[in-house]
């Protein structure tokens, strides 16, 4: 068992940063690939970026590149969302995500991958 627990939203105006962070407890947090979904109202849930269990590689949603930064800290066992220059249309609620079933160099884009999910955490940004 895996336990996520997310924390750093909040209200932000456009153009502002926030980070978010996803600490886990349970498996060897080193072991396992991590991801950063979002789910905005009337609307899927969205991959929006990923960090593989090394950190070697890191994927993103076009819609976020060059704007948000995953990272991790294994000693820590916790993911990170830096989002900067962050626009309207990414208010949504942020979920982190394991995928303890695979251990690879690939980062895994699709949710129904991931096996174990925080209970969300909502960023809101106002124009």
């Amino acid at each position: 068992q895996v336990q996520l627990v997310e924390s750093g939203g909040g209200l932000v105006q456009a153009g502002g940063s926030l980070r978010l962070s996803c600490a886990a407890s349970g498996r060897t947090f080193s072991n396992y690939a991590m991801g950063w979904f979002r789910q905005a109202p009337g609307k899927e849930r969205e991959f929006v970026g990923g960090i593989n269990w090394s950190s070697s590689r890191t994927s993103y949603a076009d819609s976020v590149k060059g704007r948000f930064t995953i990272s991790r800290d294994n000693a820590k066992n916790t993911v990170y969302l830096q989002m900067n220059s962050l626009k309207p249309e990414d208010t949504a609620v942020y979920y982190c995500a394991a995928d303890t079933r695979y251990r690879g160099p690939i980062v895994p884009l699709q949710a129904e991958v991931y096996d174990y999910w925080g209970q969300g955490t909502q960023v809101t940004v106002s124009s």
